[in-house]
């Protein structure tokens, strides 16, 4: 039995890394089963279920620990929260315990931070110290080789959709819906700077229409995404009578389900970034996906690119991609092509946590 302190565990992504629960057909042959530890409570809790900043990259707390034992860390996300200081002091207090460093390279480009610095700090330090790197598609491979030396695993990225839900079919409609949400705003997001080529894009289609999403914390002045000149331009296309524009709480899961099923293609107006949950779980749910070719989206799944990065946008391109998207619905992933995915998935992580700790012996 393999004990892995997950960074975090509860995401679904991590959730996904594993079998799924009570399937048979499931088991690991060849490989020692796998144990993921539940997230340590952090040292201040703000909100339920809260895992961040995570206690397992704080050396202090992992060398006052002893009860906390595990064979492998397998870091995903936090670790914006430590100086590489830190960091370094982590990895080596896992070599004097013996104890594996897995790191996986979900973002090579913060999403949440326009300036990249401290992040490849912290990943010049991750990566250089992990056993083994992992990461999700064969182009962001090819630059972890360039910049560290280091070659990754490349394992894709599992459903996000839970396989029950990818069951149910898709609502009729007569219409094409284009969605952008504007989600919270997030850094690496410009909805303002691609909705005038949707709507051309838009009116150029048979029954085409624009919904348009805004989180409701972009207008809560007590919100950490509180951004009032963007949110008020944003709802001036209220006044266009072929945007749909709606402004609600931060849909949890099952809404959001329901919205990507809701629409036909979505837009994801990333100024920077690498990889996509979002993208997953509009293949899950038959969603197109138009996506800008900043990070490494198109290796990930069928997308319709356009150009798009920190200081350009090209709107005819985006237009183009659009049209693509209608020409070209994709269909929705088989539950049972992403249940076999899962089982690969699990299975390819069993054996790199098998190697390095037959390594560190």
């Amino acid at each position: 039995m393999i004990g892995v302190a997950s960074v975090p565990s509860s995401h679904a992504y991590v959730r996904h890394l594993q079998p799924v629960p009570g399937d048979g057909a499931n088991e690991l042959p060849n490989h020692d089963s796998v144990v993921v530890l539940p997230d340590p409570v952090p040292a201040r809790v703000d909100v339920p279920g809260q895992w961040w900043p995570p206690r397992l990259l704080d050396a202090h707390w992992l060398a006052e620990q002893t009860e906390v034992q595990f064979d492998v860390l397998h870091v995903h996300f936090g670790f914006e929260s430590f100086a590489p200081e830190e960091l370094a002091r982590t990895v080596e207090h896992l070599r004097a315990h013996r104890q594996a460093l897995v790191l996986t390279v979900h973002d090579l480009h913060n999403p949440h931070i326009a300036d990249n610095t401290a992040h490849l700090r912290q990943l010049d330090v991750l990566v250089r110290g992990a056993d083994a790197v992992v990461t999700l598609t064969a182009g962001a491979a090819a630059r972890i080789e360039e910049r560290w030396g280091v070659r990754a695993t490349v394992i894709g990225h599992p459903h996000v959709v839970p396989l029950e839900r990818m069951k149910s079919r898709r609502p009729q409609s007569d219409s094409f819906v284009i969605g952008v949400h504007a989600k919270n705003l997030r850094a690496n997001m410009d909805p303002m700077a691609v909705m005038d080529a949707v709507i051309d894009a838009a009116r150029s289609l048979p029954d085409a229409t624009v919904r348009l999403d805004i989180d409701q914390d972009v207008f809560d002045r007590q919100s950490h995404w509180h951004n009032p000149v963007i949110g008020a331009k944003l709802l001036d296309y209220r006044t266009f009578a072929d945007v749909d524009v709606r402004v609600h709480p931060r849909f949890g899961d099952d809404a959001l389900w329901d919205y990507l099923s809701e629409i036909d293609v979505s837009i994801l107006p990333y100024r920077f970034g690498t990889h996509s949950g979002w993208l997953e779980a509009c293949r899950d749910l038959g969603t197109s996906v138009v996506a800008s070719d900043c990070g490494f989206y198109a290796d990930q799944g069928p997308v319709h690119s356009f150009g798009m990065g920190i200081e350009h946008v090209d709107a005819s391109g985006l237009v183009a991609a659009v049209r693509a998207s209608y020409e070209n619905r994709t269909p929705a992933l088989d539950p049972a092509v992403r249940e076999r995915q899962r089982r690969t998935i699990a299975a390819e992580h069993a054996a790199i946590y098998s190697t390095v700790i037959q390594e560190m012996r």
